[in-house]
């Protein structure tokens, strides 16, 4: 599969977006923890398809795995 999320300074300030539209990952994360199914977000945005709206959110989840709390932490701290 092709890369599914970009990051352009040019859309939304380079937040990472669904590749070709304007939809940030973190709407479809907040979405997924406000219990929506992804056939509720596919309703929502019916342009995007199951399959991206899973592997967008797999992805957010191993990300979240990766990165520790020590880690995420000291780089709040370190920004005070």
């Amino acid at each position: 599969m092709t890369a599914i999320i970009e990051v352009d300074p040019e859309i939304l300030g380079g937040k990472p977006v669904i590749k070709g539209t304007r939809i940030p990952v973190e709407l479809l994360v907040e979405l997924a923890e406000l219990g929506y199914s992804v056939d509720q977000i596919v309703e929502e945005y019916p342009h995007l398809s199951k399959e991206v709206i899973t592997a967008v959110l797999k992805l957010a989840k191993r990300v979240h795995e990766a990165v520790s709390y020590d880690k995420v932490k000291a780089v709040v701290e370190a920004k005070r």
